[in-house]
């Protein structure tokens, strides 16, 4: 059973950093690109960040130059830095994958449990 395990939220000041990882759990024959999304109270959830399985990487336009992500291939782990957070930073995040399970199955996308982001003073 393939799941997504994040960690990494929590409870911040403006101006300060986080860095959140998701793990990729259980056996996997293919992991393609990973995203973190994210969800404000009383909004839709949105794209933060993607990379792409050979490491090209889109952000948000409110994140650009503050967060980064990453990805480690040999750990099934991608990570995303966030620096520089704001009050409207604040969110649940939501790790995402594109992940083929077995040889001859489907890709299907996969989402973690979501961690909650605070950035308040």
């Amino acid at each position: 059973q393939v799941q997504l395990v994040e960690s990494g939220g929590g409870l911040v000041q403006p101006g300060g950093s986080l860095r959140l990882s998701c793990e990729v759990s259980g056996s996997i024959f293919n992991n393609y690109a990973r995203g973190w999304y994210r969800q404000a109270p009383g909004k839709q959830r949105e794209l933060v960040a993607i990379i792409s399985s050979g490491g090209s990487t889109n952000y948000a336009d409110s994140v650009k130059g503050r967060f980064t992500i990453s990805r480690d291939n040999a750990k099934n782990t991608v990570y995303l830095q966030m620096n520089s957070l704001k009050p409207e930073d604040t969110a649940v995040y939501y790790c995402n994958a594109v992940i083929q399970e077995k040889r001859f199955s489907n890709v299907a996308q996969y989402w973690g449990q979501g961690t909650q982001v605070v950035v308040s003073s």
